[in-house]
């Protein structure tokens, strides 16, 4: 499937001052808490694509050893042309977007400023009995955006640590990680971890 260019994608919501254009974003702590959603229908559209979509765009697994134990269905993705990074629908746009796209909306809401770019969205999947090694998340576009985590299927044999402590993340609220802080993940359980990921890039750091 041939990536098709995306524009930028205006979310309604309210709040200002988050970091100057170039800087490091830097929420203050290595997580927050934003919040209950009802990711049912996301959960369920999630859980009802055929084993060949988790590995139709398989960049993030081919491109970094970290997450070879995972499985994505991506809906946007960017390149690493930073700041002029070209987004681009994959093929978890047609099937998820209906589902995904009002919690964007919902997320973001009265918690980031409006105007923004989501440059990043996916179902992110760590398969039982595997790891994400410990990282830190090192690219431009990682310093200059917001990582929110859904939590969609999780099991009690799943552990994240981020900066050296186990962070515990219910299904059904929305986080955002400080992705500059090492994290890992364990899963030792025996179902899927699945959690959809999306950037947001706040308007002061958007290229006009």
């Amino acid at each position: 499937m041939q990536a098709r260019r995306v524009p930028v994608i205006y979310l309604e919501c309210r709040e200002a001052n988050h970091g100057r254009k170039g800087e490091r974003m830097d929420i203050g702590v290595p997580i927050k808490n934003l919040g209950m959603f009802d990711v049912s229908a996301l959960t369920q559209c999630v859980l009802q694509q055929e084993e060949a979509v988790w590995f139709e765009f398989a960049h993030r697994q081919k491109t970094y050893d970290v997450h070879k134990d995972t499985s994505s269905i991506v809906l946007l993705f960017c390149d690493d042309a930073w700041p002029d990074i070209s987004v681009s629908k994959q093929v978890g746009w047609d099937v998820l977007s209906e589902a995904a796209v009002p919690l964007f909306d919902q997320v973001l809401a009265g918690r980031y400023p409006p105007g923004g770019k989501i440059i990043r969205a996916m179902a992110a999947r760590l398969h039982p009995g595997g790891r994400i090694t410990t990282h830190v998340d090192h690219r431009p576009s990682f310093h200059a955006g917001h990582r929110i985590h859904l939590p969609l299927v999780t099991n009690p044999g799943t552990r994240f640590m981020l900066d050296g402590r186990p962070v515990k993340m219910d299904v059904g609220k929305a986080y955002e990680i400080n992705n500059q802080k090492p994290h890992s993940v364990m899963n030792n359980g025996t179902e899927n971890r699945i959690h959809f990921i999306f950037d947001y890039i706040p308007p002061n750091q958007v290229e006009a």
